[in-house]
Parts: C-alpha cells; sequence; structure tokens
C-alpha cells in the first residue's frame, strides 16, 4: 500500500470493509491545499473511489444530500455516486468520474466555451429538480442576504477612501437594496461552489463529458448565488465564457436577476479588499479591486 499514513488508521479500516480490494490499494492524498476537508483518491485493481472526511456532520449531511439531489437531476457519468457513508467519523466514499479539475487545465478558446456552454445546460438541470424549501430553510435564506448586506454597510464605512465614487455608489446599493431584492428572486437547490476546481473535463469523448463534483455546500438558496463566482472571476475578461454558460443554461437572466447577480457579486469583491487591506494581502487587495472595478462597468 502507498502513502497508508495520510489516511487515518480508523478512516482506513472503514473504508477497507466497503473496498475488499483495500490492502492492495494505492491511496493518495488529493485534499485541496485550503479547505477542512480531506480526500484521498484510492485505486485498487477493481477501479478507483475518491473517500473524503469532512470537518462536520452538517458538511457530511450535505454532501450525502447534493449526491441525493444529482442523481435525480443529472445523468450517472455526470456527477459521482455515494457509495458509502458514515455520519458519525463524518465520511464518505465516491465514486469517480472520468476527466481532469478544469481549473488549470491548459484549453483552447473553442474547448474552454465548449467546457462553459456544458457547465450552463448542467447548472440549470441541477436547478430545474425542485427540493422542498421549509420556512426555517427560507428565513436562514434571508437572513443570508441581510447578514450580506449589513456586510458590504460596515466594510463601507472601513475602506470607504479607498473606493471611487462610483464603487462608493454601489457597495450602498447593496447594503439598501440587496435584501429587498433578495425577496423577489428564484429559491433553487444551489450547488454551492459552482467554479472550475468543481468541473471535471473529459475531452476523449465524442462530444467531450463533463462532470461535476463536491457538494458540501449544496443547500436551499438563490439560484444566482451559484454564479457569484464566474460574474467576478471569468465573465468580466472573457464575456465569450459568459456567452457561451447562457446558451448552455437555456435562457438570459432577468433584469431583477442581473442586478441582484451584480450586488452579490460586489459584496464579495469588498470582503476580498477589506480582508487584504487589513491583512496586507496583495492577492486578495488585487481580486478585490478587479470584481468591484469590473461590476462598476457590468449591465445592473
Amino acid at each position: 500500500m502507498t502513502h497508508a499514513a495520510s489516511m487515518p488508521p480508523d478512516l482506513h479500516q472503514w473504508v477497507a470493509r466497503h473496498l475488499p480490494a483495500m490492502d492492495t490499494a494505492t491511496v493518495t492524498d488529493a485534499s485541496w491545499p485550503r479547505g477542512d476537508s480531506r480526500v484521498w483518491r484510492v485505486v485498487t485493481d477493481r477501479g478507483e473511489v475518491f473517500v473524503k472526511l469532512y470537518p462536520s456532520t452538517e458538511t457530511y449531511e450535505r454532501e450525502v444530500r447534493g449526491c441525493e439531489h444529482a442523481a435525480r437531476a443529472l445523468a450517472p457519468a455526470e456527477a459521482p455516486q455515494l457509495l458509502a457513508g458514515d455520519p458519525d467519523r463524518p465520511a464518505v466514499v465516491l465514486s469517480a468520474l472520468a476527466g481532469r479539475v478544469v481549473r488549470g487545465l491548459p484549453l483552447g478558446q473553442s474547448e474552454e466555451q465548449e467546457v462553459h456552454r456544458l457547465a450552463g445546460n448542467v447548472l440549470r438541470r441541477w436547478h430545474d429538480v425542485p427540493e422542498p424549501i421549509s420556512d426555517h430553510e427560507h428565513q436562514r435564506i434571508m437572513t443570508s442576504v441581510q447578514t450580506q448586506a449589513d456586510e458590504a454597510a460596515v466594510i463601507l464605512e472601513r475602506i470607504d477612501d479607498q473606493l471611487a465614487p462610483a464603487e462608493r455608489d454601489l457597495v450602498r446599493d447593496v447594503a439598501r437594496d440587496l435584501p429587498g431584492l433578495a425577496r423577489s428572486l428564484p429559491l433553487v437547490y444551489r450547488h454551492g461552489d459552482y467554479s472550475p476546481r468543481n468541473w471535471l473535463w473529459n475531452p476523449a469523448p465524442e462530444p467531450g463529458q463533463y462532470g461535476l463534483i463536491d457538494f458540501e455546500e449544496s443547500a436551499p438558496g438563490l439560484a444566482i448565488e451559484d454564479l457569484v463566482w464566474l460574474c467576478g472571476a471569468a465573465w468580466p475578461t472573457r464575456p465569450d465564457l459568459r456567452d457561451a454558460f447562457l446558451t448552455g443554461f437555456g435562457r438570459l437572466l432577468s433584469p431583477t436577476e442581473q442586478r441582484g447577480l451584480v450586488l452579490l457579486t460586489v459584496r464579495l469583491g469588498v470582503s476580498y479588499l477589506s480582508t487584504g487591506l487589513a491583512k496586507s494581502d496583495t492577492v486578495l487587495i488585487e481580486r478585490g479591486r478587479t470584481v468591484v472595478e469590473h461590476m462598476v462597468r457590468a449591465p445592473r
């Protein structure tokens, strides 16, 4: 066995009960450098799986529910299947999908556009399958939006002198308008971390195959929350990717959705900027400034 020490012994024993060939397995730590969850790639002579260990029962339950939702919304090759789970650890064993993580892949322009078109198509189908949203969940969503609006107001006071007049106005719009706007926005079961680090691409088939992973942030929420990363990081400099994504998504955003998306993205941008300034983190500062500058020019 390779890299056995990277997996806790009790977890290894639990996985072995579900994978009879574990004694001859090759285990590789596949965790992201950032994040609280731990992930291992396990390859045996019978195939490949992923084992994920969560920091809390809550994240475990979101992953499990996300897998169940994916099974209803997507094709089997588009999302991992839950092979085993234990809420007391908490950990799961997931089937492996074909392809490689999109983030960092050297894709040509047309291939990247195709990936984004498929990403839009998968997200639309993910959103179109309803899940019950309790009154408690609805209140949690609205409270989260209010918290983000309040955060924007606090950040504006803190870094007012770091923003241009148009940027200040837009942050004020977040604080003033976002909670009311959210009440008219569609609610769905959202993925929660919809970005290329959770997309898989396998160009071998004709056409290429797209897969979606990592459901530990999935929960009921605003549909446009799944577009915030794209709106802030990808689309401002690559409108062709936005067009490809929305083509796959099957519709344009309504004016209300577009304004809500800009305001949520601005909130994220000024949060980056404020944190970066407080910690003298030039990466976060630059990221925050770029997002806010782009959102000032975005249609809303």
